[in-house]
Parts: C-alpha cells; structure tokens; sequence
C-alpha cells in the first residue's frame, strides 16, 4: 500500500466575483474549489476544502500531481499563496465518522432484541470487531 504523506501544500487562486465574493481555486487540481464572503473566510475554507479533496482522492487512489511552482502574485482582485493541508488529523476524523448500513433481520428477533432494549448499532459493530478480530 503507497504511504501518502503528512502534509501537502498546492498554490490556490483568491479572486472576487462579481458579487464581491471570493472565489478559491486550486489550479493543479480538478474539482477542488471553494468560496466564501471574506478573503480572511476564503483562506480557512481553502484549508479545508483541499485536505477534504487530497483525503478523497487518496482514498480513491487517484494520481495526486505535484503542486506547480506558481510564482505567488497579488493583484486588485486576486491573490495567490500556498496553501497547507496536514493530512493525520483529516484522515482520523474521516474514518471515524458513522456510516449508515441497513440490515434484515427476522421479526421474531427484531421484537426480542426490541424487548432487551439493544443497541443494534453497538452489537454490531462489536460483532464485526470480534469477526475482521480488531
């Protein structure tokens, strides 16, 4: 399996829309962008928009290319820095979020599990673990 590493740093492009809102776009990477109402606003969604990009992208196993070496500029409407995505605490917070699964059981069981007042969520992420043995 490819270790990916820590941390990650892309050029991203600030640039106000007609409306006065700033736009932030990732020129190395496709589908990775984001807005806010103030620049100051538009640095932090930049952050985290490319660490939740980068995460999924690594977990698709896509090619992540390497950041270009963009000259960083500043105009009347437009700015450019490097922007950092630290990657360990995304990919925790990633994994442990609750996904949510059906299953089928008997109604017979349903109604004495309902009885016993169980966590069906907890008993079977317990089952799991005992399974996979993690």
């Amino acid at each position: 399996m490819k270790k990916h590493p820590d941390r990650y740093i892309f050029p991203a492009t600030f640039s106000k829309d007609e409306e006065g809102m700033w736009d932030v776009r990732f020129p190395d990477l496709e589908n990775c962008f984001t807005s806010a109402d103030t620049l100051e606003e538009a640095i932090d969604q930049a952050k985290y928009t490319l660490e939740d990009c980068l995460y999924f992208m690594e977990k698709d196993k896509a090619d992540i290319p390497a950041p270009s070496a963009m000259p960083l500029k500043q105009s009347d409407d437009s700015v450019t820095q490097l922007v950092v995505a630290y990657m360990p605490p995304v990919r925790r917070a990633w994994s442990q979020k609750a996904v949510k699964k059906t299953l089928t059981i008997p109604a017979w069981l349903a109604e004495l599990a309902e009885d016993q007042k169980l966590n069906y969520s907890a008993l079977l992420q317990q089952a799991i673990k005992q399974e996979l043995h993690v």
